[in-house]
């Protein structure tokens, strides 16, 4: 609200008499007058009851002015911390004045600790970059070489016929495929998202993933349950009585959540910490596991080793839920298959367990036995008791062969961790571990919170799956207030059918595991030629697509035009250094649409701004709740920027305009049966394709209420629609799961995943219809991981060199790179890149606090501030991820020292044939960009003082 203009005067009076009065009290101080009570100064008085009395003292308007606004909008910020946190944004003569948490979101019931309010400390800022220096306000053409920072104001227009022009060169010569967009998330803004991919899909461009790229996906969970993920919000947490954050630093990445963490303790749960440093969250857990970095899966198979060998299993959960009674072939380490015994029914993809009597039985619920990757017409209810332990021989079609049963080859493995073992591989003592397992296997419900520290591994599928098995073996899963919840970004949406239909039109989609395609174009493969064949084989079997494809002539042309938006692909790739000097070479257009100068408009070759989050409509929504609010502007976009949707819009209309000048007729898609019409791609982008409504999604506004109103999260068959206006009032709470979750959303309580398969006893979408730890595929069993297993870290031949680890976790004062220029943010540290090691390696290399230091590895050198960090273990440094380049002297940046490798069991496809437990899907499955496999030195700068 704002004060009249009679209101304004009195303030302006008050002020005037104000400075009077404090002119008469400096005279009578002059002159030793003691009756102050004659001047103007009484209005000073103590107020002794300001509730029950408080008189009118004009001049305190000044400073209630402070805080006085002309309006307000509901909004939130679009970035992938996962927080997805409401607020209200306070407008001023037309400018952001102050933002602050809405804290409306509805009570879930009473029990659970109220949701609000959420929000952080870089949310409290956003205004600061609405108004922020590094703001772009005006289209912008890159003058210099890539990089330098050189650019040129130009129109709109002009922006506009240079990427048209180069658009329709690439399509009409059929090289449309090397039109790639790579954008994030889109749960934290699926408009924005969907405006670029919507327009790439049109052209029969392609797609990139972004969830393995960054190395949030824990492969670990497609591989034994056969789903991207699925987890509990937050306020489940509080339903646990043992909570385990394992490398998931909650204090400093999930803010708005880890009171549920904290304040579980309040009903008894023990919470216990595995870090390899004493982070800000382990010094608010019960119990802190030091645990040496890379060696998760190590800890994890030694405290399944004692759950195992105490028999502390739910038994019941493990025979019918698990593969463990599953029998496989010693003599082809293959799972043995009904077709292999004469007089079994079931077929080639039917598995075998044994009975009390010693019968062979069929597997319920097996891949043969259902109509597809999900049944939920199928059970894994059984009638009969499996045996576990099995060995023995079976006459097949073959002849006679020796089996065992899946849980005797792991009990064999498990036997390799022993607790001397494990404490050498970890440095958790031998007890230790073992007390904690007995306590989680003892809980009634224990949940396991896991986080990137366990991903960024080379064999981060490994530690997700050893860490998986623990839930598995005690039954913590299925139920509320357990489970492995896996946080690390927003890689799931609510509201995915419409926000699928929005982005994906046509429905043909070109989509490309981003790493594969950055390993392969940047030249990467050249420097690592042992996984050429790998990669030969997976493509060639069309296990993993890679684009643009290979042409009848057995050439494979380079990417062309390369559009970011809502993301800092540059930034945050591995192998920073191929990508600057071989991948971005190969790009004749780079397009960043973005409203802040980042590493990668940096990079860029035209730069559109893009309206902030305070200036756009869209929609918010994240794992860590249930509920959806929107983006609303609180002011018109500032300069000349426009919102994500009316820049690609704009787009394709002059796309439109040139091809229909021009005559251009449709051009055939090579893969897929439709035609690239640029006449017509403009109208196609505003129409909606449901409805066959012409211009109907011509604003950002609409764009929305069509997801949701084509989404089941929240316009229910048998309920009511949840409208745009009902999220601009108070964030609303989805009415049903839409058929992509895994259990329902029920009234009064905390969503928590796998109560389909658990509760219901529908088959897990894996081969074996179970949670599946052994793989049978050829490359996993080449590998010896058929089983979880723990293996180093890769590059350990560097260690002589390179003595020191190098990790690069999220820090507090940023959300990946946003905000990691922010002025208020950058106060609360020490305003520039910063590497933490322990005071006994600075000691050993004569570095002290605040000193400038070189870190570098054969790939890399990059300067930065050294700062002592006893927290940590020794011979081990971190240097906090995304800051930007320009933030460091020179080029290189926190990527620069990072490579980039590729696993060759996150290539396969399983089964091998079809396909239906593992297969690519962009952020389902696919090779993850890991980066903590890396080896450094770090060495004084002479006279290296703090820049």
């Amino acid at each position: 609200m704002s004060q009249d203009s009679t209101d304004g005067e009195r303030v302006n009076e008050g002020r005037r008499d104000f400075l009077k009065g404090i002119g008469v009290a400096a005279a009578i101080g002059a002159s030793g007058a003691v009756a102050a009570e004659s001047t103007e100064m009484q209005r000073l008085q103590v107020v002794e009851n300001p509730i029950g009395a408080y008189p009118y003292r004009d001049w305190e308007d000044l400073y209630r002015e402070e805080w006085d606004w002309d309006s307000t909008a509901r909004s939130t910020h679009s970035v992938n911390c996962t927080g997805s946190c409401s607020w209200e944004v306070f407008v001023r003569d037309g400018q952001v004045w102050r933002e602050e948490q809405a804290g409306d979101y509805p009570r879930i019931n009473q029990d659970i600790p109220d949701l609000n309010p959420r929000g952080c400390n870089k949310g409290a800022c956003f205004k600061d970059y609405v108004h922020g220096e590094q703001r772009v306000k005006y289209p912008l053409r890159r003058t210099g070489e890539r990089g330098e920072g050189k650019w040129k104001r130009i129109s709109w227009d002009e922006a506009l016929d240079e990427i048209a022009e180069e658009l329709i060169e690439t399509v009409t010569a059929g090289e449309y495929d090397g039109i790639s967009g790579f954008t994030p998330i889109p749960a934290m803004s699926p408009v924005s998202f969907a405006s670029g991919s919507r327009l790439v899909n049109l052209l029969g461009g392609v797609s990139h993933s972004f969830y393995d790229w960054y190395s949030d996906l824990p492969p670990g969970q497609p591989i034994t349950w056969g789903f991207q993920t699925d987890n509990a919000e937050s306020a489940d947490w509080y339903n646990s009585d043992y909570l385990i954050a394992w490398g998931s630093n909650i204090d400093v990445t999930r803010i708005p959540d880890a009171k549920m963490f904290l304040e579980a303790r309040y009903e008894g749960a023990k919470t216990v910490g595995v870090f390899s440093d004493y982070s800000q969250t382990a010094i608010h857990c019960d119990e802190w596991l030091p645990a040496e970095p890379g060696s998760d899966a190590a800890l994890a198979l030694g405290m399944a080793r004692t759950i195992v060998e105490e028999e502390r299993y739910d038994e019941a959960h493990v025979k019918e839920q698990t593969d463990m009674p599953l029998l496989v072939r010693e003599d082809t380490g293959k799972f043995l298959r009904a077709a292999d015994v004469p007089g079994l029914d079931g077929g080639e993809k039917v598995m075998v367990m044994e009975d009390p009597a010693g019968n062979l039985r069929a597997a319920p619920g097996s891949l043969g036995d259902r109509s597809g990757k999900f049944d939920a017409a199928a059970s894994i209810e059984l009638d009969f008791d499996p045996q576990l332990s099995v060995e023995r021989s079976v006459s097949t079609t073959e002849g006679e062969i020796q089996v065992r049963s899946v849980w005797d080859r792991l009990r064999e493995r498990l036997a390799e961790y022993t607790p001397d073992v494990v404490y050498e591989e970890t440095g958790v003592g031998a007890e230790t571990h073992q007390r904690i397992a007995r306590e989680f296997a003892t809980a009634d419900r224990g949940k396991i919170i896991h986080g990137k520290g366990v991903n960024d591994w080379y064999h981060n599928d490994l530690g997700n799956r050893a860490i998986q098995l623990l839930v598995s073996l005690t039954g913590h899963i299925g139920r509320n207030g357990t489970g492995v919840d896996h946080y690390v970004g927003q890689e799931k949406i609510w509201t995915v059918n419409g926000w699928k239909k929005l982005s994906f039109p046509t429905g043909s989609v070109r989509g490309m595991p981003t790493t594969l395609w950055t390993y392969y174009h940047a030249g990467i493969l050249e420097d690592q030629p042992e996984m050429r064949e790998w990669i030969e084989e997976s493509v060639g079997k069309d296990w993993m697509p890679l684009y643009p494809e290979k042409r009848a002539d057995g050439t494979r042309p380079d990417p062309s035009v390369f559009f970011v938006w809502r993301g800092n692909y540059f930034n945050q790739a591995k192998g920073n250094t191929f990508v600057r000097d071989t991948l971005w070479p190969k790009l004749d257009l780079v397009v960043d649409v973005n409203f802040r100068m980042d590493t990668t408009a940096k990079h860029a070759d035209i730069v559109l701004p893009a309206a902030s989050h305070y200036e756009k409509y869209d929609l918010s929504m994240t794992d860590m709740h249930t509920f959806v609010h929107p983006f609303t502007p609180a002011v018109e976009p500032l300069g000349e920027s426009k919102p994500d949707w009316e820049i690609f819009r704009l787009i394709a209309e002059r796309v439109q305009e040139k091809a229909t000048e021009r005559g251009i007729d449709p051009i055939p898609d090579r893969s897929f049966a439709r035609e690239i019409d640029l006449q017509s791609v403009h109208d196609e982008y505003v129409r909606d394709w449901l409805a066959n409504r012409e211009d109907a999604l011509t604003s950002g506004r609409a764009a929305a209420e069509f997801i949701l109103e084509h989404s089941g999260e929240t316009n229910p068959p048998d309920g009511e629609q949840i409208t745009f206006e009902d999220i601009v009032e108070q964030p609303q709470r989805f009415k049903a799961n839409g058929g992509h979750w895994t259990s329902d959303i029920e009234e009064g309580e905390a969503f928590a995943p796998w109560k389909y398969f658990v509760q219901d006893k529908q088959p897990w979408p894996t081969v074996t219809g179970r949670q599946q730890y052994y793989i049978d595929h050829d490359w996993f069993l080449e590998l010896d991981e058929a089983l979880p297993t723990f293996k180093e870290p890769i590059l350990e031949d560097q260690s002589e060199e390179y003595p020191l680890r190098y990790l690069t976790p999220h820090g507090r004062w940023s959300i990946h790179s946003t905000w990691r220029d922010d002025k208020y943010m950058l106060r609360l540290n020490r305003g520039e890149p910063v590497v933490y090691l322990h005071p006994d390696d600075a000691a050993a290399r004569g570095i002290e606090d605040g000193d400038q230091v070189l870190v570098k590895n054969d790939l890399a050198e990059v300067q930065v501030m050294a700062k002592l960090y006893p927290s940590s273990q020794r011979g081990t440094v971190r240097l906090n991820f995304a800051w930007e380049n320009y933030q460091f002297p020179g080029e290189n940046n926190f990527n620069s020292l990072t490579g980039m490798q590729m696993k060759p069991t996150q290539l396969v496809q399983y089964p091998e044939d079809s396909g239906e437990h593992l297969h690519f899907f962009p952020n389902f499955w696919g090779p993850t960009g890991v980066n903590s496999d890396e080896r450094v030195e770090i060495e004084p700068i002479e006279g290296g003082e703090s820049r």
